[in-house]
């Protein structure tokens, strides 16, 4: 009799345990502009989902309140996220990876990678400013990683654009068709209660204390709802006017990152924050099979292997340790498996792994994909690495926007110059700033940038963390593109452009105005100039 018969059955267990799993996972970030409530947000969520007793503090601590999802001293004195934090909780018998992204676009390169972890986003708006600015920048972000996107319209407790309005607002400014999945009921600052685009159910809300718990909630179907009253009334004729448009959910259109469902709410006053949650479950995805570089894809029940998508080093003070952020991508993760990094062919063994919740950190056994899990001072892993076990993959690198800001950085004291060149490459590798080497004669280091508060953050973090005090001269370059090797005699032998240069080889054109990018493209029209560089 054959003995194959048990290890298939077995298998076979495993792998519907691996895709049940897999399938209750829902890996989303959350991305705003700052000021919009993207911090009360996922305090909330964090709230509704059992992780915290009382917005502000985690549960079953008896820390005094405080945000938990921004965890640096800089964030907590100027009121906005400045990193990315991986948090983890369940609800209704799902487990969500949260990933909180920086809410300013000085940042947008940290939320860059973030969504190469993620299998969606919730777009978050202020209902009174709609897409701002640097909300624009963080969703061109968000569009160059083609996830799905859910619209989620905060502060409608307060004046702002009326609900049709900041429809047509979305639409024109996100190029983006809109599916609402919940409706107010009442102006903006008059907020209500919300009625479901399927069912009609309104769910009228109250308040709480400082919105610390749960808002009460009452269900009313829609045939007890009375037609005299005015605001119920106008909400149901909105909303099956924007039905009748063709404003209706579709799946596929929402997957093609074509169509955005729009929810309504109040995350101060914990107003629409479950309906969110529903949503999430509902009708966001699940982890998929993941491309390869090679074209192919990885399927979910194949051998493990995970995306490296964040280094952070110094999270908690106390233990000066690194660690780096993996997405599980495929397969089961067991604390302890030998896995091979397929940038350098070295072996590694997942010994020291945790669950991440914010700057709270807690062992971890095993994981599934979607999962995001935290491995500690796995010194070689960088952003952007892949980690497999069984079959060799490799995924797509991460890509890394053009800097817009230089400086060159000079050490305050010579005397520690072993710290600030290490300080200045853990910073780099990390994704703080950008570290660059312009030719020999100039042998100040080149720090680059997406927006300025960068420096800023590598300044504290210098000092703080390495003991190192350095002194910033800012560069006249405004913009800069990648080019290939072989182009650098090109650039050096131009008037428009100057070359600075990666230690992994990468080289980038720098220019000090448009019109000298514009020139230089006119001179050099066989040079190749990418706005992306792929880390």
């Amino acid at each position: 009799m054959s003995t194959d018969a048990p290890e298939l059955t077995t298998a076979s267990h495993e792998r519907a345990i691996l895709l049940r799993e897999a399938e209750r996972r829902r890996t989303f970030a959350v991305i705003s502009h700052p000021d919009a409530g993207k911090t009360t947000l996922t305090e909330k969520l964090l709230l509704y989902g059992g992780a915290l007793h009382e917005a502000g503090a985690v549960k079953a601590t008896a820390q005094q309140r405080e945000v938990t999802s921004d965890w640096m001293d800089l964030e907590r004195r100027r009121g906005i996220s400045v990193t990315s934090t991986a948090m983890r909780f369940s609800h209704r018998g799902t487990v969500f990876n949260l990933l909180d992204t920086p809410g300013h676009r000085d940042f947008s390169e940290d939320t860059l990678r973030v969504l190469a972890a993620a299998d969606c986003a919730v777009i978050l708006l202020d209902a009174a400013r709609g897409v701002e600015e640097q909300t624009l920048k963080l969703f061109q972000v968000a569009r160059a990683r083609g996830i799905p996107l859910i619209t989620f319209v905060n502060k409608y407790d307060r004046p702002g654009l009326e609900p049709l309005a900041m429809i047509d607002h979305i639409e024109h400014t996100l190029h983006l068709t809109c599916a609402p999945i919940t409706w107010p009921v009442g102006h903006p600052g008059e907020f209500q209660g919300v009625l479901a685009a399927g069912s009609g159910t309104f769910t009228r809300f109250t308040r709480t204390a400082r919105g610390a718990t749960r808002a009460e909630e009452q269900q009313v179907a829609a045939e007890e709802l009375s037609e005299s009253d005015p605001a119920w009334s106008t909400a149901r004729e909105e909303l099956e006017l924007l039905q009748a448009d063709g404003r209706t959910w579709d799946p596929e259109l929402f997957a093609a990152g074509v169509l955005t469902p729009v929810l309504f709410g109040s995350a101060l006053w914990n107003f629409g924050v479950e309906q969110l949650l529903d949503a999430l479950i509902d009708i966001g995805p699940a982890p998929a099979a993941r491309p390869t570089l090679d074209g192919h894809e990885r399927q979910l029940d194949a051998a493990f292997s995970a995306l490296a998508f964040k280094v952070q080093a110094n999270m908690d003070p106390r233990h000066r340790d690194r660690i780096a952020f993996l997405r599980i991508c495929s397969g089961r993760f067991e604390r302890g498996m030998r896995v091979t990094d397929a940038r350098t062919g070295g072996t590694l063994a997942l010994s020291y792994a945790h669950e991440l919740f914010g700057q709270d950190r807690s062992t971890i056994e095993d994981a599934y994909p979607g999962d995001i899990i935290g491995i500690v001072n796995a010194s070689d892993v960088l952003v952007g690495d892949t980690l497999y076990a069984g079959e060799p993959v490799t995924f797509p690198p991460i890509p890394s926007l053009a800097p817009e800001h230089f400086v060159t950085v000079h050490n305050r004291d010579p005397a520690r110059r072993k710290q600030f060149l290490r300080a200045l490459e853990q910073l780099d590798h990390e994704g703080v700033v950008q570290l660059f080497q312009r030719e020999a004669n100039e042998p100040a280091p080149v720090l680059a940038a997406v927006g300025p508060l960068q420096f800023e953050v590598a300044a504290e973090r210098l000092v703080n963390e390495f003991g190192v005090h350095v002194r910033f001269e800012p560069l006249a370059w405004v913009l800069a593109r990648r080019i290939a090797r072989e182009d650098a005699d090109a650039v050096r032998g131009s008037r428009w452009a100057e070359l600075i240069e990666r230690r992994d080889g990468t080289c980038l054109a720098a220019f000090r105005t448009p019109y000298a990018l514009a020139q230089f493209i006119e001179a050099f029209p066989a040079v190749a100039l990418d706005e992306m560089a792929a880390r």
